[in-house]
């Protein structure tokens, strides 16, 4: 009898470079869907609808219906953490069997996908803490850490698997990672002026303690700086015909303005939820938008590549050295 050849399961099973960089995009879009949906928790006093975790209530995993739309939202929220994880082992998998598989991208989505749980146990902290402000605030930032995960594998399963070059000189790199860095104190910041606002989840929650008014001028402080440094970046990248790095520079100053209108008539306007939660999702587009530009400042060659390539319109010119 004929014997018939085995298949590898890769083989049988193959995932297609597009299906896993959309499932990736998928990821991301999830990510930032649940801290928006976190903050809809918050902003309706929806903090403690289900006044423990993991349980909704001590002899309950569901809400009952003394719980009113307070435990829905809540437990609505938390369902929607199992399909974010779905996503991300759905990625993780596409990752696990696609070929070839670039470098790097398997912690990527192996970090997504642990992420999500990890997150999720801070959001639990944040309810068997009675919504401690210090402990909300980093359930905030631990999302932010998911996302920009999130979007580092996203960006990469569309890369080729070669050498990383610089598309724009060394101290314009610094600049780009200075502000980065600056993004994510801006973050930090808002968690603290958030702490101190009145949307703290629940009636009976306590606040972290800081002046309102204060530590909201130092976040526009900060968000000032970070608005600098982005024009900044714009003209810097310009000037040395970095028009990749310029666009996405461009793009961040966008995208700062009008998070800073927002940021601005929800103080005026005394903080309305609706202002609130498009804040919040605006600090989402501020990390990608961030992301976005330090991906520009530099980009792989393909793995077969063995010099480099011609000087493209984006490539950083030589500087003559003088006689």
């Amino acid at each position: 009898m004929r014997r018939i050849p085995s298949v590898k399961r890769s083989v049988r099973f193959p995932v297609s470079a597009t299906l896993l960089r959309r499932l990736a995009l998928a990821s991301i879009i999830a990510n930032v869907g649940i801290v928006v949906t976190g903050g809809a928790v918050r902003l309706t006093a929806s903090g403690l609808g289900c006044p423990t975790w993991p349980r909704c209530t001590d002899d309950s995993y569901v809400p009952t219906d003394e719980m009113g739309v307070h435990g829905v939202i809540e437990f609505g929220n938390r369902t929607l953490t199992f399909a974010v994880g779905i996503i991300a082992f759905a990625t993780l998998l596409a990752v696990l069997a696609h070929r070839p598989r670039r470098r790097g991208v398997l912690p990527l989505a192996v970090a997504v996908f642990f992420g999500i749980p990890a997150q999720a146990v801070v959001g639990g902290l944040t309810v068997l803490t009675n919504l401690n402000p210090w402990v909300v605030g980093l359930h905030f930032l631990a999302s932010m850490a998911v996302i920009a995960a999130a979007y580092a594998l996203w960006r990469r399963t569309a890369e080729p698997d070669g050498p990383a070059v610089t598309a724009v000189p060394a101290p314009l790199r610094a600049l780009a990672r200075l502000t980065t860095a600056v993004s994510v104190a801006v973050l930090v910041i808002g968690t603290w002026v958030t702490g101190s606002g009145p949307h703290a989840g629940d009636q009976g929650a306590a606040r972290n303690g800081l002046d309102p008014e204060s530590i909201s001028q130092v976040h526009a402080d900060s968000v000032f700086l970070l608005l600098g440094l982005s024009v900044a970046m714009v003209f810097a990248f310009r000037a040395v015909g970095a028009g990749r790095a310029a666009r996405a520079a461009l793009l961040l100053v966008a995208v700062e303005l009008g998070q800073g209108l927002i940021g601005f008539v929800q103080y005026f306007t005394h903080l309305p939820a609706v202002l609130v939660g498009a804040h919040m999702l605006g600090s989402c587009l501020v990390l990608l938008a961030t992301l976005h530009v330090q991906w520009s400042t530099r980009e792989r060659l393909p793995a077969s590549a063995t010099t480099a390539p011609a000087p493209e319109r984006d490539a950083v010119p030589s500087v003559p050295t003088p006689a």
